[in-house]
């Protein structure tokens, strides 16, 4: 074989390869489950209909994505998309493993103004976007509506009007007031205390590293958080007793995810709501209202806690066919995207040029629910379907502002704040001595 061959075949062989990586595109994700595989897997599958490229889906377990991806990263062998975490969509950007360019076609062709604000700003870089938002959820103050229409109360939006409702409402042990988190080894405990931090304008971090918080507000904050805790049961508590407790009809608001909402209805054997005789009964669910945005007298504008999800279209990817990937999965696909778990997928893209509610009407539609099904939208009236997906428009999390989202979670992991807001409604320490040890605990993790 002469030297002109040997080219002629390399070449050849060069642009099979090529052609090869173009038709299956690599899509990695979280969504593991079986039965949420077998859904991504139909997706993939109209998308190959629709445009001949095939793509390979690959299950990567949450706690491996971060190592996994590194690996690849120098290996030189990402996949062409990761459905990923908040918590690596700007590290990733920042070290190259991330396309922010092909994610900011993405979202500028589908249009940036169909897309919540909070999901897209927790993603926004100097250059655009380092991921796609997919899907997010945020948490939600879970309140008695009946009661509260019948005591003449507003909706629990503000430390202001829970505590009103507090005081209306807490009859122990036939009502308890609120069913706080107060056990401090629970992730549960960081996540309530972190959204009502947020509420009241409170970051742990700056944009230089541990912030020092300041005196006043973060005071208005431990007091809040003391005021709910004494309106609680005694004990230990974390998500089940506050489900358990507000199932049961023996509390008047509760901090939970939105997972509640299917549960609420009946329609999950594991985990019936207890107010009546019937277990599969959505009476608790027609007398249920929701807060995702609430604040404190610091805060006025509040804050929602949010937890978003995002396609991330990496730098060893196909480019175009990546693209249109994650364009067909947030546009023609959305409704199978939002299907695999659509109590905690609302939709951060609300519509299309056609229709702006186009998306969130669809969400509504989809059954959720375990042993039985039934769409959100026949379950909870249209106003509070609204109060779901509205709170990603600004939600928020400490760090990502700052750029500083890892040594939040390296602050909160810790859990030196639960500690030290355990002691001050235990009232084992005082106020200002309070702050000093909340600023302590925040500074020896850095």
């Amino acid at each position: 074989m002469n030297m002109k061959t040997l080219l002629t075949t390399g070449t050849a062989l060069a642009l099979l390869a090529g052609a090869a990586h173009a038709e299956t595109l690599r899509f990695w994700t979280t969504e593991e489950q079986p039965e949420r595989l077998a859904k991504q897997e139909e997706m993939a599958a109209a998308f190959e209909a629709a445009t001949g490229t095939a793509v390979e889906v690959i299950p990567v377990t949450e706690s491996d994505l971060g190592t996994r991806a590194t690996a690849a990263f120098a290996a030189g062998d990402l996949p062409d998309v990761i459905y990923h975490t908040l918590q690596y969509a700007l590290p990733w950007a920042e070290a190259g493993i991330l396309d922010i360019d092909a994610a900011t076609d993405v979202i500028e062709d589908l249009g940036a103004d169909t897309y919540a604000p909070g999901a897209l700003a927790m993603a926004a870089t100097e250059d655009g976007y380092a991921s796609v938002p997919v899907d997010g959820w945020t948490q939600m103050i879970v309140y008695r509506k009946d009661l509260f229409d019948e005591a003449g109360l507003d909706a629990p939006d503000s430390y202001a009007d829970v505590l009103a409702a507090v005081e209306a409402l807490h009859n122990p042990p036939e009502m308890y007031g609120f069913v706080a988190a107060t056990k401090v080894d629970e992730n549960f405990m960081s996540q309530v205390l972190e959204h009502v931090f947020l509420a009241n304008g409170v970051s742990i971090v700056s944009e230089d590293g541990v912030a020092t918080l300041e005196e006043g507000p973060t005071l208005e904050v431990l007091d809040f958080y003391k005021a709910i805790a004494e309106a609680s049961p005694p004990g230990e508590l974390y998500w089940d007793q506050s489900r358990t407790l507000y199932f049961s009809g023996n509390a008047a608001m509760i901090i939970w995810s939105p997972f509640i909402l299917d549960e609420l209805a009946g329609l999950r054997d594991s985990a019936p709501p207890t107010i009546n005789d019937d277990p599969t009964s959505s009476e608790l669910a027609s007398k249920t209202g929701i807060v995702t945005n609430f604040s404190g007298p610091s805060n006025p504008d509040g804050a929602a806690w949010g937890d978003i999800r995002y396609f991330g279209i990496t730098s060893d990817a196909s480019t175009d066919a990546a693209m249109e990937f994650v364009k067909f999965s947030m546009d023609e696909g959305y409704g199978s995207t939002l299907s695999i778990a659509p109590e905690g997928k609302f939709p951060v893209r609300r519509g299309n040029a056609d229709s702006p509610t186009a998306f969130t009407d669809l969400w509504a539609t989809l059954p959720v629910g375990v042993d039985r099904k039934a769409p959100l939208g026949d379950l909870y009236e249209a106003s509070m379907i609204q109060e779901i997906v509205g709170g990603l428009d600004v939600a928020q999390r400490w760090g990502v502002d700052e750029g500083q989202l890892a040594l939040a979670s390296k602050i909160i992991n810790s859990q030196g704040i639960n500690r030290v807001v355990r002691e001050y409604i235990d009232g084992e320490i005082e106020g200002a001595a309070a702050v000093a040890a909340l600023n302590e605990a925040i500074a020896s993790v850095e």
